[in-house]
Formats: structure tokens, sequence, C-alpha cells
């Protein structure tokens, strides 16, 4: 049996597992306040810090980019259960589709979309050009999103150190200033906007 036929168990355990959590969002209003305009959002987020933020905004119809590898086939399947729109690809695959699909989804519905700027294979905590170039071209703000987890089973052999929430423990999810980037990129604007966004997720932390 293909590991994606277990997609409807673990969303149930996902589900199961995500109400034992107590969250706190801090600075929220950086992000309703860009949706009461009526303004899409470009959530970046780095890889281990998926968990928590993928089980408080479910349900909402956010696009989310997701790996087309067989790894990410069992992801899709789960947050596609958990209510989510997904835009198949990543920096190594059909990234370009990805980002397409991603824009048409933004411009077309106003929909919000969030990315694993570290992913999906690293570096670690270093933003890839991905998310800059969607919100250049779809003319919408980047918001970096951090997550602080009280305790959580750490996977130190994973490239990202995935972060794994205990039951039952707080998880305080920190929203950024939403920010605009250059409608137009060169190799050295698009260079510093990198840079630029892994400070703003440094910074929250």
């Amino acid at each position: 049996m293909q590991l994606y036929h277990l997609a409807p168990l673990l969303t149930g355990l996902f589900r199961l597992w995500g109400r034992t959590l107590r969250f706190t969002r801090i600075n929220y209003q950086a992000m309703t306040s860009r949706e009461a305009k009526g303004e899409s959002l470009i959530f970046a987020i780095w890889h281990d810090e998926l968990f928590a933020p993928t089980y408080l905004h479910r349900d909402e119809g956010v696009v989310a980019v997701v790996s087309s590898s067989k790894d990410g086939e069992i992801l899709a399947r789960v947050m596609q259960r958990l209510g989510y729109g997904l835009a198949r690809g990543s920096s190594s695959r059909q990234g370009l589709k990805a980002m397409l699909c991603a824009m048409k989804e933004v411009r077309s519905h106003g929909r919000h979309v969030v990315l694993t700027v570290d992913g999906p294979r690293g570096p670690r905590h270093e933003a890839k050009a991905g998310a800059i170039y969607l919100a250049s071209k779809a003319n919408v703000p980047l918001i970096p999103v951090r997550i602080r987890i009280s305790r959580a089973k750490i996977f130190y052999k994973a490239w990202d150190r995935f972060q794994l929430p205990f039951p039952g423990a707080r998880c305080e999810i920190i929203y950024g200033e939403p920010y605009h980037v250059p409608e137009k990129l060169d190799g050295a604007t698009l260079k510093k906007e990198q840079e630029r966004l892994t400070r703003a997720l440094n910074d929250l932390a």
C-alpha cells in the first residue's frame, strides 16, 4: 500500500493532536488588518516550524506550496483534507509551475499563500527565492511568521531539525509586519531580498 493512502488516518490524528495544543497569537493584527482591507498575504515560515501554524490556519482556504516529491504527496493529501488549496512544486522540481498556480490563486481569488521558505531540503533557516519571486510578481506583501513551542520533540537528524509539539504544549505564533518587495528583481536585488526575509524571520525569534 502506498503511504499516501494513509492520508485520512494521518489527517484525523493531526486534528486530534492539534486540539491539545494551547495557542497564543502575537501581533495577529498585522494579518487581520490587511485582511480587513481585502488584501492577500504570502506567509513565510521555516520548514521545522510547520506543524503548529498548519493546524491553526486549517479550513481557511490558504494555498500551500507543497513539494512535488513522493513525501510531498503525503503532505499534500493531508493538507488538502485540512482545507488548504495546493500549488505543487518546489525550488528543485516544477517550481515555476507551482509559482504560477499560486499567483493565479492570489490574483483571481484573493487567497493567501504559505511557503516554507527554506524548504524542501535547506539550507536550514536560509530564505530561498520562491516566496520573494511570488510576492514581486503578484504584488502582494510578505508576512514573516515564527513559532515558539514550550515542549517539542526535535528531530536532530533531519535537515530542518523538525519540531513536533508534545500534546498540551504552548505554541506562540508570532506575526511580523507585512512588507512589499521590489517589482523588478535582478540577481543582486533578489539576493538582498532573500537576506532581508531571513533577517525578518530571525528577528521575530
